[in-house]
């Protein structure tokens, strides 16, 4: 029997997995909750095996909790479910708190259970979609190494999103009209953009400015 844990804040949510769920003897439904704090209380007083929670959520989040989770029981193994195949979001809760497998809400019972049996015998559970999200994301983080940026760069950027002049760049941060052009000049060149919208464009797409 594969003991879950919940969470998610919307109730109808967690109504609708338990429902799914209800009829497979491999599961059991041990606790739910709508926020990460409750979860995380829920944890001292209940042992399972799979946490299955949202990653979009107020307060605490899903990458919060699942930190926290790894932290505080590390034992427990972590199936984030989402709206979003975002490959950054991923990626941090990859990086920062471990998870297992990810999910998009749209899947179904059958692609559920898969995740969980495959997780709860030490593997782990990352769809097509995701995966090629991940992959999107690596080659998107090497380009921004490869154009090593530096911080006073990127917060330029940030300013030239905002449509600042060169001296209002320069009064914000205190140095020179020339340095603002300097560095303008080595943005566009580093970015391979030659105007701010595409430099703009560049950013969002990279992650730089959100």
């Amino acid at each position: 029997m594969i003991r879950l844990g919940i969470t998610d804040d919307h109730q109808i949510v967690i109504d609708g997995l338990s429902a799914l769920l209800k009829d497979k003897s491999a599961v059991q439904i041990i606790c739910t909750a709508n926020n990460g704090k409750d979860m995380l209380r829920l944890l001292d007083e209940n042992e399972i095996d799979i946490l299955l929670t949202d990653v979009m959520m107020p307060g605490m989040s899903g990458l919060e909790l699942a930190s926290e989770v790894k932290h505080q029981h590390p034992d427990i193994k972590i199936i984030a479910l989402s709206m979003n195949g975002e490959g950054v979001i991923v990626d941090q809760l990859i990086n920062q708190a471990s998870i297992a497998g990810y999910l998009l809400k749209q899947t179904d019972v059958h692609e559920l259970m898969a995740a969980i049996q495959k997780v709860y015998n030490g593997g782990i559970y990352f769809p097509d979609t995701i995966l090629n999200a991940l992959e999107a994301q690596s080659r998107l983080r090497q380009q921004v190494d490869t154009a090593h940026l530096t911080q006073r760069e990127k917060e330029i950027i940030a300013l030239m999103e905002k449509d600042l002049s060169n001296k209002q760049i320069a009064d914000q941060l205190d140095i020179s009209v020339r340095t603002v052009e300097t560095h303008r000049k080595n943005i566009f060149r580093k970015t391979g953009t030659n105007n701010v919208l595409s430099l703009v464009k560049w950013a969002y797409a990279h992650k730089i400015i959100t």
